[in-house]
């Protein structure tokens, strides 16, 4: 499985000691799971895109300090390129901001939230539950970092799973295109350290629960299998 990372934003540098940068996270999750997924990086953020939807098999669209509706050029090419995705049947996985460009590039809204952040440990409740959902859970305790929310989904759209302040939590487009509004591949530590870095952003009450909130167990290895198993069950 060719799989192009789409980098929408960089890690800061005096974080990367915990995790490394996003072209580090994800290899080291999905390693987990597999030893079969061959990573390509894009800087998309600083305007290095593929050639072509053609150059992978799976696309998988980070986070970001940006929002999917702000004018910046980088983001308005990438809402193409993901209709492209869209078009060409290929895969894409979009995580947080990847989630929110997937409803946003095919019709939906995201805005912020009325709820604000989101931040530490939530759980995702299954509402639609899939054949490549396994190992079966009914639902997922899920890290999270995020501000806006997909609002309204795009057409052809399943809602896999919500959560108590995040409505959209995981949705599917078509049969190739999954949003999660999460972060498997983030560490109980680097979530930590976000969250110290963004109390005057956040709010020092939601940051005080969110990092009670880790003590909780997390399934970011069991998130990673079920979409190797979504990419691999189209793929096939």
């Amino acid at each position: 499985m060719k799989v192009g990372l789409l980098e929408c934003d960089h890690v800061r540098e005096e974080l990367q000691y915990i995790a490394g940068d996003y072209r580090e996270m994800f290899p080291a999750l999905f390693s987990e799971v597999t030893s079969e997924w061959d990573f390509h990086f894009y800087d998309v953020c600083n305007g290095q895109f593929p050639e072509s939807v053609d150059e992978c098999d799976l696309y998988m669209c980070t986070g970001s300090r940006f929002s999917v509706y702000d004018e910046e050029d980088w983001i308005l090419r990438l809402k193409q390129f993901v209709r492209d995705i869209y078009q060409s049947e290929k895969m894409f996985v979009g995580l947080c901001f990847g989630h929110q460009m997937l409803a946003e590039a095919l019709g939906g809204q995201v805005l912020k939230s009325p709820g604000g952040w989101c931040v530490g440990v939530h759980r995702f409740d299954i509402t639609h539950p899939e054949m490549w959902m396994q190992p079966h859970l009914p639902s997922l305790n899920m890290l999270m970092m995020c501000q806006d929310q997909v609002m309204t989904m795009p057409e052809d759209s399943t809602l896999l799973a919500t959560s108590e302040h995040c409505p959209v939590a995981m949705f599917r487009v078509g049969e190739n295109m999954l949003g999660m509004q999460a972060h498997p591949e983030f560490t109980r530590l680097y979530d930590k350290a976000l969250m110290e870095l963004r109390v005057e952003r956040i709010g020092e009450e939601k940051v005080r629960l969110g990092i009670e909130s880790l003590a909780l167990e997390v399934h970011r290895t069991e998130a990673a299998q079920w979409i190797k198993n979504f990419a691999e069950a189209i793929k096939k």
